[in-house]
């Protein structure tokens, strides 16, 4: 139903609205991307989700590790950032629609999913304007082609609710061949140099594959992610799925882009797989 199409909110401001212009521009991105082949099976890819100017070419690393690999379908978690609600909301029917055509949502996977916690529910405001998953879009049009896919949206980001997303997931997904997409920041407005101390501390922790880790630091203060509970969300979900292996792609932070230092936001593309020998 056309009421149930999540029309784009950012074309033509954080990404182009022009569809040749878009795919060239994600074309771009992904042919700057050095040719590195992922041995293994991939389960999750960790995604910063600013405006492509500034993280476009940071995404390609990670979105280029999965073009045209077949999935039966793409769960796609982010934060919120405008709308405050317990726990998460679940876009489960329609799709969402961006200058490249629109993508259908699996109802039925997002149905079992929503069938598994009370904690996830659907709640229309959490996905109306919110940025962080509409950003991928784009990317996953390109890089798959046809797809069907979950988005869900975080308005906790504890780890009650992320131990409770991921068992649901791994729970409603059963044998299906899925790729879990965390959406994440990393610092903001800090000094370049104290950014990249600050997003070390989280790029060890997926490295490490250590979710537990992750959100234990995220609390304490010790590091930053604006979508720390997607990205633990991926790893757990993950190593769920039998993956125990974790490459950080690539680190890159907005003074990269901008040339001012002086107070930056930092992004990072990983990818989570199960090794081949393993």
């Amino acid at each position: 139903m056309e009421k149930d199409i999540r029309k784009s909110v950012i074309a033509g401001t954080w990404y182009p609205g022009n569809p040749r212009i878009l795919r060239a521009d994600i074309e771009e991105f992904l042919h700057n991307v050095p040719d590195e082949k992922i041995e293994g099976k991939i389960t999750g890819i960790i995604v910063p989700h600013a405006g492509y100017v500034y993280s476009g070419q940071v995404a390609a690393f990670a979105y280029k590790t999965v073009r045209e690999e077949i999935f039966d379908a793409v769960i796609l978690l982010g934060p919120s950032h405008r709308a405050f609600f317990h726990g998460v909301s679940i876009h489960d029917k329609g799709g969402y629609e961006t200058p490249l055509g629109i993508v259908p949502v699996d109802n039925s996977l997002a149905k079992d999913i929503m069938a598994q916690s009370r904690m996830i529910s659907n709640i229309p405001a959490a996905h109306s304007q919110e940025h962080s998953l509409e950003i991928q879009v784009p990317f996953l049009q390109v890089a798959l082609g046809d797809f069907r896919f979950v988005p869900l949206v975080m308005g906790e980001q504890d780890r009650r609710t992320c131990e409770m997303l991921a068992e649901s997931i791994v729970k409603a997904v059963g044998d299906r061949r899925v790729l879990i997409v965390g959406s994440s920041d990393l610092s903001h407005f800090h000094s370049y140099e104290k950014a990249v101390k600050l997003d070390s501390a989280v790029l060890h922790r997926i490295e490490k594959m250590d979710a537990e880790g992750l959100l234990k630091d995220l609390e304490e203060n010790v590091s930053e992610a604006c979508g720390g509970g997607p990205a633990a969300v991926t790893m757990m979900i993950s190593k769920k799925l039998g993956s125990h292996r974790a490459k950080i792609l690539k680190y890159a932070n907005s003074g990269d882009v901008t040339g001012d230092r002086g107070s930056v936001v930092g992004y990072t593309s990983a990818v989570l797989f199960k090794a081949r020998n393993s």
